[in-house]
């Protein structure tokens, strides 16, 4: 299927999870990993459960944002960066594990870089433990809790709950329970935004053109990963 104007990042929690592209990208990443795709001017992609998993089955559970881009990127290339677990970069804090994905927390760097500075990470945190981030002022916040339940700013969010939150420079996050969360900031995009289907732009015009382009063949074609 297509998308134009945005870009997702998917985190396999389990199972496995095979990509294919219009722009040539593959892989096949496993559970702790994430693939960032940034659709830009127009791609075609497929994400699919790889052959030895459809065979041998097992649990599967995968979380996908949709992160929008500004105008002046919208029409960028296409690119695609599949990172396994072991390459995420991991900051420990006592009972927290941060996996860090895109941008910098207590002096370490995730793998990705955001072509608009955005900060993505997932947590692990033992029942009593907290973690700390800073550096949110004048952005926006979004968390969302996976398993376990956890306190942010006198507030219990419960398992399958995403907030979006008003922080101020800094946000204390702890477990009141074993927890997974995913954590992340951007600057606010303070433009027009349409949405349509696989498609995400400023405009309805920029809309019909990505159906367009797409049926016209603009975005080439996706191989199904098999293996």
């Amino acid at each position: 299927h297509p998308h134009r104007g945005f870009e997702t990042v998917t985190f396999i929690l389990a199972g496995e999870l095979a990509h294919t592209d219009s722009a040539g990208h593959e892989s096949v990443i496993r559970a702790g990993g994430v693939q960032w795709m940034t659709a830009g001017s127009g791609i075609v992609h497929a994400e699919v459960s790889p052959a030895d998993f459809k065979r041998d089955g097992g649990p599967m559970e995968i979380l996908q944002l949709w992160l929008n881009l500004p105008a002046r990127l919208k029409m960028t290339a296409p690119r695609y960066v599949g990172v396994q677990a072991d390459a995420i970069t991991v900051d420990q804090s006592g009972g927290a594990r941060v996996h860090l994905v895109s941008g910098s927390h207590g002096g370490r760097v995730g793998p990705v870089e955001s072509l608009t500075g955005t900060f993505l990470c997932w947590v692990e945190m033992e029942a009593g433990h907290s973690v700390r981030f800073d550096g949110l002022s004048e952005r926006d916040v979004f968390l969302y809790c996976a398993r376990g339940a956890i306190d942010v700013a006198g507030r219990r969010v419960d398992a399958f709950t995403l907030a979006g939150l008003s922080a101020g420079d800094r946000m204390t996050i702890a477990a009141s329970e074993p927890a997974l969360l995913l954590f992340g900031h951007a600057a606010p995009i303070d433009e027009p935004l349409v949405a349509h289907g696989p498609f995400v732009m400023n405009t309805i015009e920029e809309i019909r053109q990505a159906f367009a382009d797409y049926q016209a063949g603009k975005f080439g074609v996706a191989e199904i990963v098999e293996a």
